[in-house]
């Protein structure tokens, strides 16, 4: 086993892993940049170095500063968290030819899965479920409209190095195709520096299901059952729960096993997320993310198992400690992301906390690096805090939601506590009858009511 570990990342997620490995007798060492001298996971790390100014690119997202912390603190294996190096194969590869350990999956499926096109065309090679849809990039407004009429509209195109909705448009009819291919492309040419992109046959009423993965280096796949993460706004997951409330056993056991046999045939180690649109009782895959998701947490509080050490543990070649059969699924647990973000107008809102208050209770976990005085800088990503509650049932979970949420004391800046409220009074989330799009139509009407 590692005897230290490099956390490469910030906010909440760093202090995540820190306490993992402290539990586990694993020495940490924090990198930070000038913007957080003060933060929690640096206070709390055995070691702290910074890497550089505020901006992410010249802290966080320098791939040679964050070894060279590596290499002089004596780390032997860097922890990634999510965001910033996590899905970065070169910085993967990197980390391997300096004797070092990247806690994760391979460079290899790093970068496959990376490249949204290659990404699919392996995910149908091994019996995974996709949306109807281009073969591969498309190179012209052309080809886009051939694409198109075979597969019918609406369409979506979307960039092949995407993320976070940039560089992804919908062409409802052959009028609007060759304009959106053109925005889409330019979009993705801006935010990624590859225009490239692809499309997809445009899903009318789906849900968003994920299927939570475990594999070791020794040929074992495991699934930890699915998180729905349909309530988006701008393609931004803000709430997640599982189990979802759109499936039953037998279609989480069938998804499940599509989906550990064929991660089991590429040799899949480390954690990764196999993501769905669900519609009709049918799963489409949409990509793969090689890494850990903000949302694990809901996972592991009805799991009962902690992700970050497992990952810990297969990174140092250890085997899974249980099999598929082991995994038993307790109760529901949901996940409301707080963001330092104005709730009606989502403009971030940086500044000092001048008062903190975390809700507590039975069942209730707070995932956030802040603290009465922490500063939230404007640099990063708006993300500051990750209520979590479980219940033994899905109505149970939503009142204690309720409480936590009305408990939770944030002062100094604005935050998307308010949003959650209002959302989980809503009947269609009672009742968990929503889709992607629900969010974004009640987010319009309830800032317009002047609710918010």
């Amino acid at each position: 086993m590692f005897e230290k570990i490099l956390i490469a990342n910030r906010g909440e997620i760093a202090l995540r892993v820190l306490r993992a490995c402290r539990e586990m007798g694993i020495k940490t060492v924090a990198v930070h940049s000038t913007a957080d001298n003060e933060a929690m996971h640096v206070r709390l790390a055995d070691e702290a170095v910074c890497i550089g100014p505020p901006p992410g690119r010249d802290s966080y997202l320098n791939k040679a500063a964050v070894i060279s912390a590596a290499m002089i603190t004596n780390a032997e294996a860097i922890h990634p968290g999510y965001g910033f190096l996590s899905e970065n194969a070169e910085f993967a590869d990197m980390v391997k030819d300096h004797g070092l350990t990247f806690i994760g999956p391979s460079p290899e499926h790093i970068r496959i899965m990376g490249d949204k096109v290659q990404a699919k065309l392996t995910a149908q090679k091994l019996g995974i479920p996709v949306v109807p849809g281009s073969d591969g990039a498309v190179k012209n407004e052309d080809d886009a409209v051939k694409v198109a009429e075979e597969i019918g509209y609406p369409v979506l195109i979307k960039a092949t190095a995407g993320g976070g909705g940039r560089g992804m448009k919908v062409a409802a009819s052959k009028s609007e195709i060759r304009e959106a291919f053109k925005v889409a492309s330019s979009e993705a040419e801006a935010a990624f520096g590859n225009g490239e992109v692809y499309m997809e046959k445009y899903l009318g009423q789906p849900r968003h299901i994920e299927i939570q993965v475990l594999g070791d280096q020794h040929g074992n796949v495991v699934h930890l059952g699915e998180r729905d993460c349909s309530l988006q706004r701008k393609h931004q997951k803000i709430f997640e729960e599982c189990p979802s409330p759109a499936l039953n056993p037998k279609q989480r056991d069938d998804i499940g096993k599509i989906v550990t046999t064929a991660l089991k045939k590429i040799g899949y180690h480390n954690a990764g997320t196999v993501e769905f649109l669900y519609e009709d009782g049918k799963f489409y895959f949409i990509e793969m993310n090689t890494r850990l998701q903000v949302e694990h947490p809901i996972t592991e509080m009805i799991t009962g198992l902690d992700l970050v050490r497992e990952q810990i543990r297969v990174a140092a070649g250890l085997e899974l400690g249980f099999s598929q059969k082991d995994v038993e699924f307790q109760g529901c647990a949901m996940e409301c992301r707080i963001n330092a973000e104005d709730p009606r107008t989502f403009a971030p809102s940086p500044g000092t906390i001048t008062g903190y208050h975390a809700p507590g209770g039975r069942r209730v976990r707070v995932d956030s690096a802040m603290y009465a005085g922490s500063k939230i800088p404007p640099y990063y990503d708006s993300l500051i805090s990750k209520l979590i509650v479980q219940g033994s049932t899905r109505n149970e979970c939503i009142m204690r939601m309720r409480r936590a949420l009305h408990e939770y004391v944030i002062d100094g800046i604005k935050t998307t506590i308010p949003l959650h409220q209002a959302v989980l009074d809503q009947q269609v989330i009672i009742d968990g009858n929503y889709d992607i799009r629900w969010l974004e139509r009640f987010v319009a009407d309830w800032v317009r009511s002047g609710s918010g």
